[in-house]
């Protein structure tokens, strides 16, 4: 049986205006991303990986071409349709984390739960079984600054897992970390990969993190070199 596609790009092209010439950072992109798939849009600086992966979660919007995410088109969609795009169905892990200091992890969390209708019940149980995934539950009542930066992006896995995404998208999330907490941070989300089926997309060009892909996009100027599956 075929797999779901979950998000799919026809001839997609991002253009910005430069020194009055139109410079391509993404040229001509055709792809489709299954259900449940752990892949990562891999290349150097400024090959277009973060436009590509801010173009997936309706953060951005393309030039040309068309995107589709759960088979409804959301090339143009409006701000407000693409902000319950996100938030019923796109995680994000970001390399800086984007945690709220003033807030414990276990508010960090809740803030992504508060536009969804669920029971304050139901959403201390997505919570702490968030917080569980990542070993963390000893950690809920943590500010960030009380925290490692490995556990800081651990509590970003969480926030982005709360709502049970179909889609999480990491851009660079090992950037800020050492090789020690890199391989706990990844073999977290593979686990959640495998667990819970939900698909992850990573932007990076992190040779730890390209280690645990099971498809590898490669990206060079905007373009599609390479589309590897392991």
């Amino acid at each position: 049986m075929k797999p779901n596609t979950v998000i799919k790009t026809s001839n997609l092209n991002k253009i910005f205006p430069i020194g009055g010439e139109d410079f391509y950072a993404l040229k001509e992109i055709n792809l489709e991303v299954n259900e449940g798939e752990f892949t990562g849009i891999v290349g150097p600086s400024g090959s277009g990986k973060t436009t590509l992966l801010n173009i997936m979660g309706s953060l951005d919007k393309p030039s040309q071409g068309r995107i589709s995410f759960m088979g409804n088109d959301i090339t143009n969609l409006a701000a407000k349709k693409s902000a319950v795009l996100r938030s019923e169905s796109i995680g994000f892990i970001f390399q800086t984390y984007n945690l709220l200091p003033v807030y414990t992890a276990y508010e960090n969390l809740e803030l992504p739960l508060i536009l969804l209708k669920m029971s304050s019940r139901d959403k201390k149980k997505a919570i702490m079984e968030s917080l569980e995934w990542v070993g963390l539950t000893d950690k809920k009542d943590s500010k960030p600054s009380q925290l490692s930066g490995g556990q800081c992006q651990r509590v970003a896995i969480a926030r982005a897992m709360v709502k049970n995404p179909k889609v999480i998208l990491a851009d660079e999330p090992t950037a800020n970390l050492d090789s020690e907490n890199s391989h706990i941070i990844l073999k977290t989300m593979e686990t959640i990969n495998r667990e819970s089926k939900t698909t992850f997309v990573f932007s990076t060009h992190d040779d730890k993190v390209i280690g645990y892909l099971k498809r590898k996009i490669t990206l060079i100027d905007g373009s599609i070199k390479s589309d590897e599956i392991f």
